[in-house]
């Protein structure tokens, strides 16, 4: 595909993705990311087409009169319930950026979208914590901060930039648009935490303890997702049987062989048992994230274990709701630390 030039200045709109988009769409993630970006989606024209006519991702455009992309946002699947939508593949032109506001129009017409078309549950967004532009105009969207994603990319993802030293962390920013009151079980250790994020949750939750034993004649289900780029492994765990370490034991060793620095594991707050898990995983390095709400449509909970130390010095967090996750979180990995020397 022959790189088109585009002139700078030009008036622009806003406008859900036409099949037409697509080589525009991609031109400007190349010329962006470089052959590197991790998700084939978006730079693949015919699968661009396919992912939106199917609904599974719904792309929004910035546009001059000439037809040329010169931004891109998206709204997707990705956690386990598919009426939660991530916003996500953010991109702007370099010659349209600087103070004029496409990518807040961006995620401001996907959001609206979403509500009003789509009907979607919920909405979240990963806000970067090499700077705070992300997570500022994240708030001004009605986001809430629920979890943290320590050492989710690695610095190479922002060389065209150089706006990182080291691994960046992630916020994990929800929007809550429909409503569904649910019970709840919560890990004791982490009692103090959950009271805290679920006081931003406005929605109505029955909280209980996690006090039962993992039933034994259950068998646990991983679903694993491995992202080679960024080096990252997500496992759902749809089902925490009493084989439950067992089943986690020859994953881990796996995703280690294949060069994995960051593991997350998504729990379900819908079960007893959880506190259990949750003991379970401590025991073998992985510390607390945050709240998933809506994440399997009960709501989950984000743990997750580092190869190496996490560059907790160089995270940017702008709002005081997100530095206390982010200091639960610290606080749960310098435990695991002294219970894991």
């Amino acid at each position: 595909m022959a790189e088109k030039m585009i002139e700078p200045g030009q008036p622009w709109s806003v406008d859900r993705f036409r099949p037409e988009d697509a080589e525009g769409v991609v031109q400007l993630f190349r010329l962006v990311y470089g052959e590197g970006y991790p998700i084939g989606t978006f730079v693949d024209p015919q699968r661009l087409m396919e992912e939106n006519d199917a609904r599974r991702t719904i792309s929004i455009v910035a546009r001059t009169p000439k037809g040329e992309i010169i931004g891109h946002n998206a709204i997707f699947n990705s956690a386990p319930f598919t009426g939660l939508y991530e916003s996500g593949a953010g991109v702007v032109h370099p010659l349209y950026r600087g103070g004029a506001g496409i990518f807040a129009r961006l995620n401001a017409h996907g959001l609206d979208l979403g509500k009003k078309k789509f009907g979607i549950a919920g909405l979240f967004g990963e806000s970067v914590c090499n700077h705070v532009f992300s997570q500022r105009m994240s708030a001004k969207l009605g986001a809430v901060t629920q979890a943290v994603e320590v050492d989710l990319m690695p610095a190479e993802a922002y060389s065209q930039e150089q706006s990182a030293r080291g691994r960046v962390s992630s916020l994990l920013d929800f929007i809550h648009i429909q409503s569904k009151p649910q019970e709840v079980f919560i890990p004791g250790v982490y009692g103090e935490a959950l009271d805290f994020i679920y006081r931003g949750l406005s929605d109505e939750r029955f909280r209980q303890p996690a006090t039962a034993a993992i039933p034994a004649e259950v068998k646990t289900v991983l679903e694993i997702q491995v992202f080679d780029f960024a080096q990252v492994a997500r496992l759902a765990v749809k089902q925490a049987g009493g084989d439950f370490d067992q089943a986690l034991a020859g994953p881990e060793r796996d995703l280690h062989a294949r060069g994995v620095v960051i593991v997350q594991v998504w729990l379900n707050l819908a079960w007893p048992w959880v506190g259990e898990v949750v003991d379970r995983l401590r025991k073998r390095g992985f510390f607390l994230g945050g709240l998933l709400p809506r994440w399997f449509d009960a709501d989950g909970l984000l743990m997750q274990k580092t190869k190496n130390r996490p560059c907790w010095e160089d995270m940017q967090v702008y709002f005081e709701r997100a530095q206390k996750i982010v200091s639960f979180a610290r606080k749960d990995w310098e435990e695991i630390k002294e219970m894991n020397p």
